[in-house]
């Protein structure tokens, strides 16, 4: 992920949800990508099983790739080179950017969680982040409950050049109000969740062009 001028319009990173069955997310995906214009696709499942992680990060990397998609891969950064993804997305903010930026080399994309910290943001980007996100933007029964305010990612935007990520119940009318000071949107349960993920994530992105 390059740095985004903060004037152009927010790109949208997808990403998957936390179980699926692999054949049919794939076709999902496939059709998703085919329709939209989609910077990265996170593959965040809760699997513990190195096998099903695995075939996942292996099946979704020809998907992306075919469509000139950047992949990344939540927490587990140790298969990015094996399975050939582009990086990697840290849920536990800046603790651990250092240490996998090393390891993984300056090319690889490495991304972090910060909550509603700018302190932790600021630190993740000082020590090697390729982009910081805040969340939840909209109250949600998960994490601490403490959301990520406008003003904070409008002082981000201002401020910093690392790029922004706005991610957690990101609902149209949040999307609508934080797309000028956003660079990225994750988009996750909120398209993945309705009937028709294609058509659900065209509305978010008519809200923010």
């Amino acid at each position: 992920m390059s740095e985004i001028d903060e004037k152009l319009t927010p790109q949208i990173y997808l990403i998957t949800p936390g179980t699926f069955d692999l054949a049919a997310f794939n076709k999902q995906l496939s059709a998703v990508l085919d329709t939209h214009d989609i910077a990265c696709v996170r593959l965040a499942l809760s699997s513990t099983d190195e096998r099903d992680i695995a075939s996942a990060a292996d099946q979704l990397r020809e998907t992306c790739h075919a469509r000139d998609v950047a992949i990344v891969i939540e927490s587990h950064f140790r298969l990015v080179d094996p399975h050939g993804l582009d990086g990697v997305h840290l849920p536990d903010s800046s603790r651990q950017v250092r240490d996998v930026r090393e390891a993984l080399g300056a090319d690889a994309i490495v991304g972090t969680y910060c909550g509603a910290s700018r302190h932790a943001g600021m630190t993740a980007g000082e020590i090697g982040a390729d982009y910081i996100s805040f969340g939840p933007v909209v109250e949600t029964a998960l994490g601490s409950g403490k959301l990520a305010p406008f003003d904070l990612f409008e002082w981000w935007s201002e401020t910093v050049e690392v790029p922004v990520v706005a991610e957690g119940n990101v609902t149209l009318e949040a999307a609508t109000m934080l797309a000028p000071v956003v660079d990225f949107f994750a988009l996750g349960d909120e398209i993945w969740g309705t009937d028709d993920p294609s058509s659900t994530l065209g509305e978010y992105i008519k809200r923010i062009s």
